[in-house]
């Protein structure tokens, strides 16, 4: 319930405290288009893979941001995701002291693009996260 934190079995939680990438457990997901998109995720994944501690893939975003909400991993990215693929989510990263925003850092303004490009952390990384992202070609 917004405004009353995040719970796990009746016990608070809250994202991690880390503030490096280089430190960071990471996640991601690959959308459906991916055959197609192969080069253009396998860019990002290198970008993160190369400057963090490691990255996870589980295969569903509502689990990779209830993780982040957790502290069980620093930050998570995806693309073509739906407003329902990370809605809940949204709100237990936040209220977990995290944040969420599209790929840019900008908060999601409009609920019919919401999940279409995600970023997700415990806010400390959100933007050295932002600008590995800006840098890829």
């Amino acid at each position: 319930m917004k405004g009353k934190g995040t719970t796990l079995n009746g016990k608070r939680i809250e994202v991690t405290r880390e503030n490096r990438v280089s430190r960071s457990l990471l996640i991601t997901g690959f959308a459906y288009d991916r055959a197609e998109r192969a080069d253009f995720y396998l860019r990002r994944f290198k970008a993160f893979i190369t400057k963090c501690h490691d990255v996870r893939r589980s295969g569903s975003a509502a689990l990779d941001m209830a993780w982040v909400a957790a502290g069980r991993a620093d930050g998570f990215w995806e693309y073509e995701l739906n407003p329902w693929d990370v809605a809940a989510g949204c709100l237990l990263i936040q209220e977990a002291g995290g944040k969420v925003t599209d790929l840019e850092g900008r908060p999601w303004t409009n609920w019919r693009t919401m999940g279409r490009r995600t970023l997700a952390s415990n806010g400390r990384v959100h933007r050295e996260m932002v600008n590995v992202l800006r840098r890829i070609k």
